[in-house]
């Protein structure tokens, strides 16, 4: 099944600019590389290189601008697929969109890796873009026929990966996710120099699947890993930097009483997260269901925000007497709050703090009863 992207539209209008780059980032499975290559079906004369294939790796590591030309030829438009593999790709690309009349898309799947080869080449040069797994709108005409708690049944237990909504049966869904995790996962762990030990931060991912919206304790984690707290912290950085997981900070405005220095994480893809703790059944038996669905319900606010070229900050906001907010978000100084229920018939009041410091704010209660209008509603 195709899905059409939100951002499509977006990489469109910076095709047939040369000169330009534009850089996709995401993880593995997203969706990258199919996007990109339906793109070009509208473009006679575009060329595509593929990172993983090692004659291109040492075809696009040569910084040789006449041999760039050959290799390019009459092309307008070039296509890196996980760029990041090429040594010094960012000195490749910068020769490119300087020296020839050509728009260059680079696809990677380790944004921190690729950002560091880009950083200092290309300033000023690139457009970048995030692909993330399928958004509620990107599905939502394959589920507009059953009931909305038929769908979130489906997206909170298998997630957001395209092909998982491409399969039919739910034992080939589990499959493909259990693979992920043992497949693509674990190698592009094994990959980074900066993880001496890729089991331990499996280890680190299972424990904070047990966490979801709960803020986390470095020295804890530490503790029961048996790492340094640099060590696990540097292990959490990548782990945000290769879409595994989102690193949620305190809100505050200087108030005292504000928690600002804990981070709570949420995972990407709650299908990812579920096979990390081998349990795919149905929510109605499930103990963790509200977690899950804050979870994935505030993935979907932040996929949203992105696919709009929204420049949203996105917090948490909880006071040392414990009141707390699940989700702020701060676009232009305006802010807006959620606190997600699973369910609706929970009694959900604004804290008096947050009314008292932030009475211009807005604040919602969602549940499994109101998803669709968050998700769907200019909101």
């Amino acid at each position: 099944m195709m899905f059409q992207r939100t951002i499509t539209q977006q990489m469109r209008d910076g095709l047939g600019k040369p000169g330009t780059a534009m850089i996709l980032y995401g993880p593995r499975q997203a969706g990258k590389t199919t996007l990109v290559k339906r793109l070009l079906l509208e473009i006679p004369d575009a060329v595509v290189f593929i990172g993983d294939d090692l004659y291109t790796q040492s075809l696009l590591a040569r910084h040789e601008l006449e041999h760039l030309k050959r290799i390019v030829g009459s092309a307008t438009t070039i296509f890196i697929d996980e760029a990041q593999r090429i040594e010094n790709i960012g000195l490749t690309l910068k020769l490119l969109v300087d020296h020839l009349p050509v728009t260059v898309i680079a696809s990677g799947s380790a944004s921190f890796e690729l950002a560091d080869r880009l950083s200092e080449p290309l300033t000023g040069r690139a457009r970048t873009f995030h692909l993330h797994p399928l958004a509620w709108e990107e599905v939502a005409a394959k589920y507009r026929m059953i009931a909305p708690e038929t769908s979130l049944e489906d997206m909170l237990r298998f997630g957001m990966y395209p092909r998982v909504h491409s399969l039919e049966s739910n034992q080939e869904k589990e499959e493909y996710l259990y693979n992920y995790v043992n497949s693509y996962l674990y190698r592009d762990l094994l990959e980074f120099e900066q993880i001496k030990k890729p089991k331990k931060v499996v280890d680190l991912l299972t424990l904070l699947a047990h966490q979801i919206g709960k803020e986390v304790a470095i020295s804890e984690l530490s503790k029961s890993l048996g790492l340094s707290q640099k060590t696990v912290d540097n292990y959490l950085d990548i782990l945000d930097k290769m879409f595994v997981l989102v690193n949620i900070r305190g809100f505050s405005r200087n108030l005292r009483k504000e928690v600002t220095k804990t981070s709570r994480y949420y995972f990407v893809d709650v299908g990812v997260r579920n096979a990390l703790i081998r349990s795919f059944v149905p929510l109605s038996v499930r103990n963790d269901v509200g977690e899950l669905f804050e979870n994935w319900f505030v993935m979907e606010r932040i996929k949203r925000a992105n696919n709009e070229r929204r420049f949203t900050g996105f917090y948490f906001w909880r006071t040392y007497d414990q009141h707390e907010i699940d989700l702020v978000e701060e676009l232009d100084g305006r802010l807006l709050g959620f606190e997600c229920k699973w369910s609706p018939k929970s009694r959900v009041k604004v804290p008096k703090d947050w009314l008292q410091n932030y009475p211009e704010a807005v604040f919602k209660a969602v549940s499994r009863g109101n998803w669709v209008e968050y998700l769907e509603n200019n909101m």
